[in-house]
C-alpha cells in the first residue's frame, strides 16, 4: 500500500476528462487500495484518480456509518438515474481550506465495475449521493468550485 500526493486545483489534470478503464487489472486494484489509504490519511470521504495525478475513471468513497458495508471502490462510475435536490456544504482535498454550498441530486443510482471487475449498481441518497456526484464530477474535469455558491476560504491556525 502507498499514500499518494493529492494535487491541488492549479493542476491541469483536474480539468481534463479521464479515460475509461478497459479492464480491472491488479494495477487498477492497487490504485484503488492506495487511493483509499490516501483518502483516509487525508481525512477525506471521497477521492478520484485525477486528484492523485492519474487520468483514469476510478473513484473511492466512504461516508462512514451511512453505508453498512464500508467503502466503495468504483471503476468507470456513471450516474444512470437521479431524483430530488439538496443544497449543502462541500469541500475538496484538491481545494484545501475552501468551502461552498453546492446543489446536487438527493438520490442517485450509479453503475460501475467493482474492484473485482464485476458490474455493480449503487443506490445512494443524502451525503453519500453528494459524495458520489462530487467524485464523478472530478472524472469529467469539473471541480466543486464550478458549481459552488457562498464560497468561503478558511485559514488554518
Amino acid at each position: 500500500m502507498g499514500i499518494y500526493n493529492v494535487v491541488t486545483k492549479e493542476d491541469k489534470i483536474l480539468r481534463q476528462p479521464c479515460k475509461p478503464v478497459p479492464e480491472v487489472t491488479p494495477n487498477v486494484q492497487k490504485l484503488l487500495n492506495n487511493m483509499l489509504e490516501t483518502m483516509y490519511a487525508t481525512n477525506g470521504v471521497g477521492l478520484a484518480a485525477p486528484q492523485v495525478g492519474i487520468s483514469k475513471r476510478v473513484i473511492v468513497v466512504d461516508v462512514g456509518e451511512e453505508r453498512g458495508n464500508g467503502a466503495l471502490k468504483l471503476v468507470n462510475p456513471e450516474i444512470i438515474a437521479y431524483s430530488g435536490t439538496q443544497n449543502g456544504p462541500e469541500g475538496c482535498l484538491s481545494c484545501p481550506n475552501i468551502y461552498g454550498d453546492v446543489i446536487r441530486h438527493e438520490k442517485v443510482t450509479v453503475k460501475a465495475l467493482d474492484e473485482n471487475g464485476q458490474p455493480v449498481e449503487i443506490h445512494a441518497e443524502g451525503f453519500e449521493a453528494r459524495a458520489l456526484q462530487h467524485e464523478i464530477d472530478h472524472l469529467n474535469g469539473i471541480l466543486f468550485l464550478d458549481k459552488a455558491t457562498n464560497i468561503e476560504i478558511v485559514e488554518n491556525n
